[in-house]
């Protein structure tokens, strides 16, 4: 069982969703790594699952870039694209099964982009699907317009009525605010709004939506337009017909990158994120407003059945402990509890609240005995936010002692505060996978490499902080 796939020593990178005849089959791109041996080819590979913890692997064998599969008159279809470089080039392609276990390519559909319209070295990712209101077939993909600026991300759209030929659009989203593509666009309606999924690894390295009323138009902004952190990508969404579900990756921070992560470097943690990693699945929710939130994919939540009785340890501040619920009180600066050691598989849930004027509290995964160095998950109820913040304090030797940290903040999601409110959290462990789900509003992503074996704790800086029911599962 794993909460969180990934394919051996391979990586799983971008995920097409698909739901069939009764059980997820979704597809990934699967990135070797330099790996040998039997389960070491690259390429898309089809995953089976009918709880998203267990998972049978079949390859495609086919080559290329992330796309979208559709089931048509008993037909599968498999839309993908292909690269070239020197000049760069890219071009959308079509492959076709009746079983999705032997795929033939149409050599003779090869879609590049116009050059008219679209720039023909963006033009990947295509994602098709039936437009009712339209009797026609759309093919939406990660595109760039042709232009001056550098601000020419858009997503693209062509228009078929057979799913062999297509008719060149006006781009269906074409904000001009980043450079690139709006990249692994994804399509859905639920109730009565449309949303357009994209990823974007310019202006921001995250998964976004957009909302409308309407396939026209015009695509709604809302102030809260991600589902996760930058450590969640290229994620799209599928259905099983009751309920949507959002699959995405979280990457490594593996690979050593030129200039960045030299070979004597002193943290895994400081290292800069790869491309592919682990699976993550959020089950996505439709607010009363239209807006979307996301929570814990319901078998990934009950995965883990063995609870153990927390064991509470006041290192800082004052604090009162009893079997429901743990008061810290760090008025005069910070207080700290440590609770149970950290199982390499885990979750731990609860409910927090916080004081009025408190500035700052939250839960720390991997801290040493002293409460001085680990992974803090912190509250500021000031900013609405919350922080996560690894391990590594310092970095190289500047003759003294070393140079800190180059940002402040490492990852954040906002999320809105209100004293003596108690929020439910949900926080996951997998080996180095770090998976926080908040008020059953708010996902957060991170990894922990620096530090293993250690314990949880609680904490307050400046002000006081509850935590009720916290329960602690493994398998």
């Amino acid at each position: 069982m794993q909460l969180f796939y990934r394919p051996g020593k391979a990586v799983l990178g971008d995920m097409i969703p698909f739901y069939d005849e009764g059980k997820w089959k979704p597809f990934y791109l699967k990135n070797t790594r330099g790996n040998d041996g039997p389960d070491c080819e690259g390429g898309w590979h089809m995953l089976t699952t009918e709880d998203h913890v267990h998972f049978t692997e079949h390859p495609t064998h086919i080559k290329g870039g992330t796309g979208s599969v559709l089931k048509v008159d008993e037909v599968y279809h498999m839309f993908y694209c292909t690269f070239l470089d020197n000049p760069r080039r890219q071009f959308i392609r079509h492959a076709v099964s009746t079983d999705l276990d032997v795929w033939t390519p149409i050599e003779e559909e090869v879609l590049p982009a116009d050059g008219e319209i679209y720039d023909p070295a963006e033009w990947r990712d295509p994602f098709v699907f039936w437009n009712e209101e339209e009797g026609q077939w759309w093919m939406i993909m990660a595109s760039s317009v042709l232009g001056k600026t550098e601000r020419r991300a858009c997503v693209g759209l062509c228009v078929s009525q057979d799913l062999h030929h297509w008719e060149y659009r006006r781009p269906l989203y074409a904000p001009m605010a980043a450079a690139g593509a709006c990249e692994c666009p994804d399509l859905f309606r639920m109730g009565d709004w449309y949303y357009l999924v994209y990823s974007n690894y310019c202006d921001r390295f995250q998964t976004m939506y957009r909302m409308s009323r309407s396939l026209s138009g015009p695509w709604i902004r809302p102030e809260q337009d991600t589902f996760d952190s930058r450590a969640y990508y290229a994620a799209k969404t599928g259905t099983d017909g009751k309920h949507r579900y959002i699959h995405g990756w979280n990457p490594t921070k593996e690979l050593p990158k030129k200039n960045f992560n030299p070979a004597n470097r002193i943290s895994q943690d400081c290292c800069s994120w790869d491309w592919g990693g682990n699976l993550v699945v959020h089950r996505v929710l439709q607010n009363p407003d239209g807006t979307l939130r996301v929570v814990p994919e319901e078998h990934v939540d009950a995965a883990l059945k063995t609870e153990h009785r927390i064991e509470a340890e006041p290192v800082l501040g004052s604090c009162e402990i009893s079997p429901w619920e743990i008061r810290i009180n760090g008025d005069c600066g910070f207080g700290g509890v440590l609770l149970n050691p950290v199982p390499r598989q885990c979750k731990l849930e609860g409910e927090l609240s916080f004081s009025p004027g408190t500035r700052r509290f939250g839960i720390a995964l991997q801290m040493d005995e002293n409460f001085d160095v680990g992974y803090y998950l912190t509250l500021e109820p000031g900013r609405n936010r919350l922080e996560y913040v690894s391990g590594i304090r310092f970095l190289g030797d500047d003759g003294q002692g070393g140079k800190m940290f180059p940002y402040a903040v490492e990852m954040e999601r906002p999320f809105q505060l209100q004293p003596d409110t108690f929020y439910p959290f949900k926080i996951f462990v997998e080996d180095s996978v770090l998976v926080v789900y908040l008020g059953n509003e708010i996902a957060m992503n991170a990894r922990m490499y620096d530090h293993a074996g250690r314990r949880f704790g609680l904490f307050a800086i400046n002000g006081r902080a509850e935590f009720r029911n916290v329960k602690l599962y493994t398998e």
